[in-house]
């Protein structure tokens, strides 16, 4: 039996673990980076654009860049960085940098890139335009804001789920989840990170600044709130000249978009949203709701950009009615304790020595009401015939009338074909429903239209005798959930062996 290392619990433990531990970027853009890299017709600025794609390249090229330069100036663009190390030096990096599919990396890492290309959207399209000169600067420093959190995720990605439960979905403290998780304050170690790494000074002082030197910025917080007056705003700045200066400084546009970008991916009309939109307002001068449009829009152009995706983007939240996807989890948890007491008892049903069940039906009416409490709001579970080609609905939840009538042959489908060999299940998401879409049958995709599904064949000593089809309407389904549906199924599963023994 293996066991999981404990975490370091002081700053210097985490800074060795995460300096050497390995970050994947997107083996696409891998791949494409390698071939300009030997291509004598790209230029510098050309191959820069191309491992902008990805990231955890652009982070790694200027580490590589900034190490061992002493008190000389760190690179802080990617083109610089390049210049710096050469072509030949970047190609050497680039083999230590692990390749991997998108869908096979870790979830929680992908989500925090995502996250921080939405911040450089937002920095980009608020002040790059206004602070042409520094254009450079606010896009790197925005992307990068972020990058030691990246290293933490990507070699701990429990971390962000554990985070968000506790801090986001609980509501404790996050400096005692973060003493608790970490050992020392997550806002201390992204800048000790930072400055180990020479990221961008922009970068090392937005993290002074919120873990440190926070006077400033609960001064501007103040004023900000009375953006309705904005003569009065411009009085009370008058009337502290560090604090007028300190408030345009250019290098505050990369907290500024990040602090954006974080709290919409929570909730755009927490109180942290609103606290972000009135410093973003102050610091460009505009009304709350001018700023509110123009932050809305940015979202919108970065989800376009980022295309389509099994990630949580915050623009999905401005087609929400209200409130947080974090608040909805709080909002209820008497149902969802009931819910999950009622899972638990279906599933003692179903494993109870000898079944309880007389038929068939009463079985799988109580496998129904299991995948129900397991949060799948949508189940179809059919039952094989003993040719073993043919599929008949049994039980269906959440679906049209006529699904209760639903037949379906071996032969319609590869898919179902396969399913029927042996006992198995098949996760579809969009990362490979372009692949297996056209598998499967049109009253199957018509039923549970969406890009997210389950389907999962049971049996006894490899015989199928059953198939559940079940979905969260079309919704992403979480690990959590797969993890419950998947032992739901053995559940269910080993109800059909008792069953098939009963009065022997």
């Amino acid at each position: 039996m293996t066991t999981t290392p404990p975490l370091p619990r002081t700053i210097p433990a985490w800074i060795k673990l995460l300096d050497d531990a390995p970050l994947p970027a997107f083996a696409d853009v891998h791949a494409r980076v390698r071939l300009a890299l030997r291509d004598s017709s790209k230029s510098m600025r050309q191959i820069a654009e191309l491992i902008q794609s990805s990231p955890v390249l652009a982070l790694r090229f200027i580490q590589e860049a900034n190490r061992g330069i002493g008190d000389g100036q760190p690179a802080e663009s990617l083109e610089v960085a390049l210049s710096r190390i050469g072509l030949q030096r970047a190609e050497v990096l680039l083999t230590r940098i692990p390749a991997m599919e998108a869908d096979a990396m870790p979830l929680p890492l992908r989500q925090l890139v995502l996250i921080s290309r939405h911040a450089s959207q937002q920095a980009n399209g608020l002040f790059a335009a206004r602070l042409a000169r520094l254009w450079q600067d606010i896009h790197w420093g925005s992307l990068l804001f972020l990058a030691p959190a990246w290293a933490l995720v990507g070699a701990f990605p429990q971390l962000l789920d554990s985070w968000e439960q506790r801090v986001l979905v609980k509501g404790e403290p996050a400096s005692r989840v973060e003493r608790e998780l970490l050992g020392v304050p997550l806002l201390e170690l992204c800048l000790k990170l930072a400055e180990h790494w020479r990221l961008p000074d922009w970068v090392i002082q937005g993290y002074r600044l919120l873990g440190g030197d926070r006077r400033m910025l609960i001064k501007a917080l103040h004023i900000a709130r009375d953006n309705e007056h904005p003569l009065h705003q411009q009085q009370m700045l008058d009337a502290d000249p560090d604090l007028r200066r300190w408030v345009t400084l250019p290098s505050n546009t990369i907290v500024l978009a990040n602090g954006l970008a974080l709290s919409s991916h929570h909730s755009w009309g927490g109180v942290h949203s609103l606290r972000w939109q009135r410093l973003a307002g102050l610091y460009l001068q505009v009304p709350l709701g001018e700023l509110q449009q123009m932050v809305h829009q940015q979202a919108v152009i970065s989800a376009r950009e980022f295309g389509r995706t099994d990630l949580w983007h915050p623009a999905q939240g401005l087609l929400w009615p209200t409130g947080s996807r974090f608040q909805t989890l709080r909002a209820a948890p008497a149902s969802n304790e009931a819910e999950l007491a009622e899972w638990r008892e279906q599933c003692r049903r179903l494993l109870s020595e000898p079944t309880p069940f007389s038929n068939v039906l009463q079985l799988t009416a109580c496998a129904s009401q299991a995948m129900t409490c397991a949060g799948l709001q949508r189940s179809l579970i059919m039952l094989v015939d003993r040719k073993q080609n043919r599929l008949v609905a049994q039980q269906c939840v959440g679906l049209p009338g006529d699904a209760a009538r639903l037949t379906l042959t071996a032969e319609q489908s590869q898919i179902l074909r396969r399913l029927l060999e042996k006992p198995a299940q098949l996760r579809l998401q969009p990362t490979n429903m372009a692949q297996f879409s056209a598998l499967l049958p049109g009253t199957l995709k018509a039923l549970f239209a969406g890009e997210h599904l389950l389907l999962r064949s049971l049996g006894i000593d490899g015989r199928v005798l059953m198939l559940i089809v079940a979905d969260q309407n079309g919704a992403a389904i979480s690990d959590a959930t797969l993890q419950t549906f998947t032992k739901t199924s053995q559940c269910i599963e080993r109800a059909l062996s008792l069953f098939s023994r009963r009065g022997a």
